[in-house]
């Protein structure tokens, strides 16, 4: 790999380059669908929960798992350094509240909330309405890249439960990248690495006609996602005063993980 004077590391197999620590170098994988200057938010997401997970192995095993993650964008980020920090909002043995800031350019970027909840055995009486989608091995491949610009998109592999229709789409996500390149990393911060693509699958309007970037992203879930593909059932809302929500069931293989949503805000291109 080589760094551009922008610091762009070039033709990477993964998202990230670990430079220390704290902070991370983005690869040109990580170019942004709106504009491929700036990052895309999904694969810094699993970062995050990548950072929140090494901070939890720091101190030792504990009997808690992530059961949500509000993660709030303030700002665009360039494809340049940043660093992440995570620290204890609120303690606790059973359930525990953790905050991970990422800041670029001397400025915080993202903040994200973690909760961490007690696991217990609760098999008997597990179930839900959402039922068990095809699997993608049996699925054709859609180009997301015909839709979408940008590195991110394009190191994707897309597979659509039938046509995809607009403000409505069910698709699997996987990608071959590493998400930091030489490093371990667990198998949610993977998934979560590609949730947020749920606002490019289901767009009710073309992109270059209207924009409708989210603002967060909510992850609910009911148990830990397993396996290389998320799963997409996506429903996209455009409310009359510029706002819209993304909404998705989130799915592994085996079936139904949780729900993700994302506020959008809705505009023309000018």
């Amino acid at each position: 790999m080589r760094s551009t004077g922008q610091n762009v590391v070039m033709n990477s197999e993964s998202y990230f380059v670990r430079v220390d620590d704290r902070r991370y170098r983005p690869t040109a994988l990580t170019g942004g669908a709106w504009t491929e200057a700036e990052q895309h938010i999904s694969p810094l997401n699993g970062l995050i929960v990548h950072a929140v997970e090494r901070f939890v192995a720091g101190r030792g095993p504990d009997e808690m798992e992530i059961a949500r993650i509000g993660i709030d964008i303030l700002g665009v980020l360039a494809i340049e350094d940043f660093d992440i920090d995570v620290q204890v909002v609120r303690p606790g043995r059973t359930i525990e509240l953790l905050e991970a800031t990422v800041t670029a350019a001397g400025r915080p970027a993202v903040r994200a909330r973690v909760w961490r909840m007690a696991v217990l055995d609760t098999s008997a009486v597990a179930g839900g309405p959402d039922a068990v989608l095809p699997h993608p091995g049996t699925l054709d491949r859609w180009k997301m890249s015909d839709l979408w610009p940008g590195g991110y998109i394009a190191s994707l592999d897309v597979r659509t439960v039938g046509a995809p229709q607009p403000g409505r789409t069910t698709a699997w996500i996987s990608t071959p990248a590493a998400l930091v390149a030489g490093e371990e990393v667990g198998a949610l911060a993977r998934y979560v690495a590609l949730v947020d693509t749920a606002n490019g699958i289901a767009v009710r309007r073309s992109p270059t006609e209207w924009m409708f970037p989210n603002v967060d992203l909510t992850i609910h879930l009911t148990r830990r996602p397993r396996g290389d593909w998320v799963g997409l059932d996506t429903t996209v809302t455009f409310g009359p005063d510029g706002h819209g929500l993304t909404s998705s069931v989130l799915h592994d293989v085996d079936g139904p993980v949780g729900h993700a949503n994302q506020i959008l805000t809705v505009r023309p291109v000018p």
